[in-house]
C-alpha cells in the first residue's frame, strides 16, 4: 500500500473521496448513468425528428441539446463524442429520411433493452447497484469514522491540557515575583503547575496513541475502500463500452451519403468516437471523484497559545521616552516557552527554549521589547516567555 499523499489545501480535503461520506458521488454515478442513457435515447429520438425537417431543424436541435448535455453526468472522452454529434449536425443541410426510421426503431430499442438489463431496481425504490455500493462503502468506512472521532476527541483534550498548563505556568511565574506570598501558597501553586504538566503529558501520550492507531489503520481502510470503488469502476467501464458501441452504430446509420462534405463531417465524428477511452474516463473519475483525489491525512497538531491582543501599529524602537516606557537597566533574562515567528519587521522571532533579555515591561496590549544576542531586538508576546530562574 502506497504512503498517503501530501496534504492538500483544506477546501480540496473536504471534497476528498477518503473523507467520511464523500463516497456518495461514486454511489450516485449509477443513477446519473441511468439518467444519461435516458438522455441519449431522447437525444436520438429528437435527432430522428430533426432529420425530417432538414437543415433548419438540425440547427435548432443542435443548439437545444448542447445546453442540456453541459449539465449531464457524462464526462471525458464519452462526453466529447456525444457533443460531436451536435457539431456535425450544424454542418449538415439535409439527410435521407430513412435515418429517422433507423434511429427511432433499431437503435432506440437497443439502448432501451440495455438500459433495462443494466439498471435493475430494488423492490421499493432506487437501483440495486446504488444500494449495494452504499452498503459496502458504509461498512468499509465505519471503523475509520470511529477512529477519526476518537482522534478529534484526544486532540481536543490535549490542546485543552496545554492551555491549562500555560495558565498554571503564568500563575507560578507571577507568584514568584510576589515577595509577600507565603511559602505554603507558593508551594501549592507550584504543585498545581506540576499537576497541569503531568496532565498535559498524559493527554499527549493518549493523543499520540490514538493517532498511531488511526495511521496504522489507514492502509486497511484504503484497501477496503478501493476494493468497493473498483467494483463501481468495472460497472462504469461496461456502460462506457456499450455506449461507445451504440454511438458507433448510430454513426453508421448517419454516414450513408457519398457527398464529400458530408463524408468529411462523419469522418471527424468517427474519429471523435474512436477516441473514447474507458481507461482515460475511469482514470479521470478516479482522480477527480475517487481514491485518486488528495486528502489531508491526520497528523499531530501542536498547540500554540493565542496572542492576547494586537500589537500597536507603530512604535519607535530606538528613541523611546522614559516617561512613557518602563525601561529595565540591563534587562531581565527570559526563556521562550513556544516558537514564535515575527509577522512584521519590528517583531522578534525565537524558538522554544531560547534565552534572551526583556528590556521593557509588558504594555497594556500584551507586548514586551526584547534583545537577543548580536543586538537583534523587537517586540514579542509576553505570554510566550517566562523569567529565567
Amino acid at each position: 500500500m502506497a504512503d498517503p499523499p501530501p496534504s492538500p489545501p483544506e477546501d480540496l480535503n473536504k471534497l476528498s473521496f477518503w473523507m467520511p461520506g464523500n463516497y456518495v458521488q461514486t454511489v450516485r454515478r449509477t443513477s446519473e448513468s441511468y439518467q444519461a442513457s435516458k438522455d441519449i435515447i431522447a437525444c436520438m429520438k429528437d435527432r430522428a425528428q430533426v432529420e425530417r425537417q432538414y437543415a433548419r431543424q438540425l440547427t435548432e436541435w443542435s443548439k437545444r441539446w448542447k445546453s442540456i448535455t453541459d449539465s449531464r453526468p457524462l464526462y471525458g472522452s464519452l462526453m466529447r463524442a456525444w457533443q460531436c454529434f451536435f457539431s456535425s449536425a450544424e454542418r449538415l443541410s439535409a439527410l435521407h429520411t430513412s435515418i429517422c426510421q433507423s434511429l427511432m426503431g433499431e437503435e432506440g430499442e437497443r439502448i432501451r433493452s440495455w438500459q433495462k438489463e443494466t439498471f435493475p431496481r430494488k423492490m421499493f425504490c432506487g437501483f440495486r447497484e446504488s444500494h449495494d455500493l452504499e452498503t459496502a462503502f458504509s461498512r468499509a468506512q465505519k471503523p475509520w469514522v470511529k477512529r477519526l472521532k476518537k482522534l478529534e476527541k484526544a486532540r481536543a483534550v490535549y490542546h485543552k491540557s496545554c492551555q491549562k498548563e500555560q495558565k498554571a505556568q503564568e500563575k507560578e511565574s507571577q507568584a514568584k515575583h510576589k515577595p509577600n506570598l507565603s511559602e505554603s501558597k507558593l508551594s501549592k501553586i507550584q504543585q498545581m503547575r506540576e499537576k497541569a504538566t503531568q496532565d498535559r503529558n498524559k493527554a499527549r501520550e493518549r493523543y499520540e496513541k490514538v493517532l498511531e492507531n488511526v495511521t496504522g489503520f489507514a492502509p486497511r481502510y484504503m484497501e477496503e475502500m478501493e476494493s468497493v470503488f473498483d467494483q463501481s469502476q468495472e460497472e462504469e467501464r461496461k456502460r462506457i463500452s456499450f455506449l461507445k458501441q451504440a454511438f458507433l452504430s448510430v454513426h453508421r446509420h448517419l454516414d450513408i451519403t457519398n457527398n464529400e462534405s458530408i463524408k468529411a463531417v462523419y469522418s471527424e465524428l468517427h474519429h471523435t468516437i474512436m477516441t473514447i477511452s474507458e481507461q482515460d474516463d475511469l482514470r479521470w473519475w478516479k482522480n477527480n471523484r475517487g481514491p485518486g483525489m488528495p486528502t489531508d491525512w491526520p497528523e499531530l497538531e501542536e498547540w500554540n497559545p493565542p496572542i492576547k491582543k494586537q500589537k500597536p501599529k507603530k512604535k519607535e524602537k530606538l528613541k523611546r521616552e522614559t516617561e512613557d516606557k518602563a525601561v529595565m537597566i540591563g534587562g531581565v533574562r527570559v526563556r521562550a516557552m513556544y516558537n514564535y515567528e515575527g509577522a512584521e519587521a519590528d517583531e522578534l522571532s525565537f524558538k522554544a527554549g531560547e534565552v534572551f533579555l526583556k528590556v521593557e515591561d509588558e504594555d497594556d496590549q500584551g507586548w514586551c521589547w526584547g534583545v537577543k544576542e548580536g543586538g537583534v531586538e523587537g517586540y514579542y508576546p509576553a505570554n510566550y516567555v517566562l523569567p529565567v530562574q
